[in-house]
């Protein structure tokens, strides 16, 4: 990648490159379009042989030092698109970062400082660096101080470093907008557009989103030079005899929600996807302790072992494979019934190659995806990407749990009638019974004690959850309101402001779980409730119906939230910028908001009411 000069003077003509293209591209490779061989090296071990439409059509004019504007959605593809160039115009000599990616949430940021991490593991030397609100600053100094050649973060964090003056991009040659409409919609702009004019002008720039709206345009135009514009289109890649549902479950709950699965689904062979070597091994083995057949491939596993597990899965003497995607690259087991995806892909294109191990040789397969509240964007991605919807499942009960587990029991009874040891057995328990006269069905309720864990054969009732947690959308008829869980790709053109701005929602905690809280940015900043709700929930981790009353005042603002706020937010809050602005969380302890002072008789008698003036300024302290 070279470096550009000049102001823009235009925009190259569009170059389309949709899906239906795909057929053009395998007969690419990345030698094809220039990649030197380091980077070769990683990409093939991360599992990729051709470029994507994406990657094929942003990789050269980048290569060229031309700036690009790419539409695409997540699961393109377009993190290698971008991060390849940048990674093979790297100095690693030089300690000041060179290229910095801005992303809107501090997911995205993570994803692609691990993405860089993994195409640059043949280029000894080179340092990636994550920077997010809500992680402590000290491990963001250290990295900084080290020397990160490559800078992944959050508009409002990198803002913070610069502030600070920790993060120097004086000799910045690469800046990238990933997701920048979504950027725009938290409301991010002026600090993506503060960002940009402090950055050298002879920079290289790649700016990415989903759709081009006016706000995206004006900045192409302003801070981009001629910037080529690429286009991809997706199109529906899934079997249509796989059935895809999705059930939305939180970490610490995913084993508990994966074994009620494991004991009601009807199921032959199964594979369970997740993201790294350890979680494969971690999670066969609480699964065998949970009486499942299940073991691990990954990475670190030697061929002949892996060779020695997949033949087990076929021949039905394994029953469960606890996978990374590299580890199943070119697995082809007609017996796999079920795909479960433990931890949900980051990009469509995994999610495809996941679920297509099953459905094979004209059979029909099950796709189960685990989707935690905050990874609701990344479920609409795939959504959108495939052009196919995925179905809501329920979890199954403790009702559903336990009364398969009698079945099942009963089940065993039936078949050891057949046993050829039976009269044995008989002749044993008549002459306990004539002994001890005790009754034979209290003789096989003791066996059945010998032989199954009595305490826990039945799973216990649930504890109940809290008031604000009980209703679930099929709980009966209820007036329409915007979904619970909060999605961190906050959309402000689907929220409405009047839900805030006056009386409660009857989703939200009650006003004895709340407190208000103030944040130093109103209405002259331009501010309304959807920004700040995008910004506060991103940054600190907090849920829509974490939320009480908002009033946007001239100079500042009053927000309702959860009263005991862990230590961690209440430090990625004080940090959260919006339009810009520090927002200086802090509790407000004026009246109750919506309050106002109540004049006394002699105020209103004796004409002491205070000045229309005075009252305002008081008015703004609530």
């Amino acid at each position: 990648m070279s470096e550009n000069q000049g102001e823009n003077s235009g925009t190259e003509p569009l170059q389309e490159a949709p899906a239906e293209q795909a057929r053009e591209t395998e007969t690419q490779s990345f030698t094809d379009l220039g990649v030197d061989d380091r980077v070769l090296a990683a990409i093939s071990d991360v599992g990729y042989e051709t470029p994507s439409p994406i990657q094929a059509a942003t990789i050269p004019p980048l290569l060229a030092g031309k700036d690009v504007v790419g539409l695409a959605q997540t699961g393109t593809g377009k993190t290698a698109a971008f991060a390849i160039p940048i990674l093979m115009g790297v100095d690693v000599t030089a300690r000041k970062p060179q290229a910095l990616v801005l992303a809107p949430t501090r997911e995205l940021a993570i994803q692609v400082a691990e993405a860089f991490g993994k195409y640059a593991s043949h280029i000894p030397g080179l340092h990636v660096l994550p920077i997010y609100g809500g992680q402590a600053y000290g491990v963001q100094l250290s990295g900084l101080r080290r020397g990160a050649h490559v800078v992944v973060g959050t508009p409002g964090r990198v803002i913070d470093h610069l502030e600070k003056n920790t993060l120097d991009i004086s000799e910045l040659k690469y800046l990238v907008l990933d997701e920048a409409d979504e950027m725009l919609k938290m409301g991010f702009q002026e600090d993506v557009e503060r960002i940009l004019a402090d950055t050298p002008k002879s920079k290289q720039v790649a700016l990415f989103s989903a759709t081009m709206p006016p706000a995206i345009r004006k900045i192409s135009k302003q801070y981009l030079n001629q910037p080529v514009e690429i286009s991809v289109k997706s199109k529906t890649t899934t079997a249509s005899n796989i059935s895809q549902r999705w059930v939305q479950v939180s970490h610490q709950r995913k084993l508990d929600a994966l074994t009620r699965i494991l004991e009601v689904e009807s199921f032959e062979g199964m594979i369970i996807f997740v993201r790294t070597k350890q979680a494969t091994e971690e999670l066969a083995e609480k699964l065998r302790s949970r009486g499942f057949s299940a073991a691990a491939i990954n990475g670190d596993i030697v061929q002949a072992q892996r060779e020695r597990t997949i033949g087990q899965l076929k021949s039905g003497a394994l029953d469960i494979l606890v996978a990374t995607d590299v580890a199943a690259r070119g697995l082809d087991v007609d017996r796999i019934s079920h795909v479960v995806n433990y931890d949900i892909p980051h990009d469509t294109e995994s999610y495809v190659h996941r679920i297509g191990r099953t459905g094979r040789a004209g059979r029909t397969g099950e796709a189960l995806l685990f989707v935690a509240p905050r990874e609701r964007h990344l479920l609409k991605a795939i959504e959108r990407a495939t052009r196919q919807p995925l179905t809501e499942m329920q979890l199954p009960s403790v009702e559903d749990v336990n009364a398969q587990r009698v079945a099942k029991f009963g089940d065993s009874i039936t078949e050891s009638l057949g046993s050829a040891n039976l009269s044995l057995f008989r002749k044993l328990v008549e002459d306990y019974e004539r002994e001890h006269d005790i009754p034979l069905a209290d003789i096989a309720a003791a066996l059945a004690v010998q032989s199954r864990d009595g305490e826990n054969f039945l799973m216990p009732p649930e504890a109940p959850a809290p008031a604000y947690e009980k209703r679930s959308r099929d709980d009966g008829p209820k007036r329409e309101r915007p979904p619970r869980k909060f999605d961190d790709k906050f959309d402000d053109r689907k929220f409405d402001d009047r839900k805030f701005e006056g009386g409660p929602s009857t989703h939200r905690k009650t006003g004895a779980e709340l407190a208000t809280y103030r944040i130093s940015v109103g209405k002259r900043h331009h501010v309304v409730p959807g920004a700040i709700v995008g910004a506060i929930a991103n940054e600190g981790g907090l849920r829509r119906s974490d939320f009480g009353h908002i009033s946007i005042r001239p100079d500042h603002s009053l927000v309702e939230l959860p009263a005991q706020l862990s230590s961690e937010t209440l430090e990625a809050l004080r940090s959260t910028r919006i339009s810009g602005v520090l927002i200086q969380l802090q509790k407000d302890h004026g009246p109750p908001m919506g309050a106002r002072p109540r004049a006394g008789r002699e105020d209103r008698a004796g004409g002491k009411f205070p000045k229309r003036k005075d009252r305002d300024r008081k008015d703004d302290r609530y």
